[in-house]
């Protein structure tokens, strides 16, 4: 196993940055997950940077998933 040392002001710096995403992140999927599948596909498509292939999984998963059961 490898093992990095950094000084723990640096450590705790990155920890308070870790926490804040976790946090920011479990926001927006919740309000993501308010949305209807219909609406975050479309969204998705709109970026340009899907594959339909890539956005009917999106789709059929999120249909699969708890959400879609909703």
């Amino acid at each position: 196993m490898n093992k990095v040392a950094i000084p723990k002001i640096e450590y705790l710096r990155l920890k308070r940055r870790a926490s804040a995403y976790q946090k920011l992140m479990g926001s927006f999927f919740q309000t993501a997950i308010r949305e209807p599948i219909e609406d975050i596909v479309v969204d998705f498509k709109k970026t340009g940077l899907y594959t339909d292939a890539f956005l009917k999984d999106l789709e059929d998963g999120l249909r699969r998933s708890s959400r879609g059961k909703q």
